[in-house]
């Protein structure tokens, strides 16, 4: 086993030679951290359970329209850290590269475009965007 809490995201990681393993790394792939790793270290697996569940109810109680979110994923931060426009002109990205968020992609009925979920223990993030993650756009972006 590679990973911590099982969920063996390893197997499905590109970027698994780069890494070494949550095990290996002490729950710091890539030199970041993982919400997972960091869950389970704090309290089992009840906690990594229970904050899963937590987030898809916030998730949710966000009132987004076409947007209902039944699991969340581990994604690696350099796979969901999209760049974003502000209104300014200006370009930011919101997340780190080096950790791992729960997540998830959502489509958008009726559009050919999905909402995009990512959250951690600090923060929640919609955003929505087109094929292969272009023009994104921030909906949601608060802190929890």
């Amino acid at each position: 086993m590679l990973s911590i809490c099982g969920a063996e995201c390893c197997g499905e990681c590109n970027r698994r030679d780069d890494c070494g393993g949550c095990v290996k790394t002490e729950g710091h792939p890539f030199g970041g951290t993982c919400i997972a790793a960091e869950c389970i270290k704090r309290g089992g697996f009840e906690v990594f359970k229970k904050m899963k569940e937590t987030l898809i109810e916030e998730f949710n109680a966000l009132g987004i329209q076409g947007l209902h979110v039944n699991d969340l994923n581990l994604l690696n931060g350099f796979y969901v850290n999209l760049e974003y426009t502000l209104t300014n002109g200006q370009s930011v990205k919101l997340l780190e590269d080096n950790r791992v968020y729960w997540g998830n992609q959502i489509e958008i009925s009726g559009s050919d475009r999905c909402y995009g979920i990512v959250a951690d223990d600090k923060y929640l993030l919609v955003c929505e965007y087109g094929c292969n993650g272009a023009e994104p756009q921030i909906v949601v972006y608060k802190r929890r």
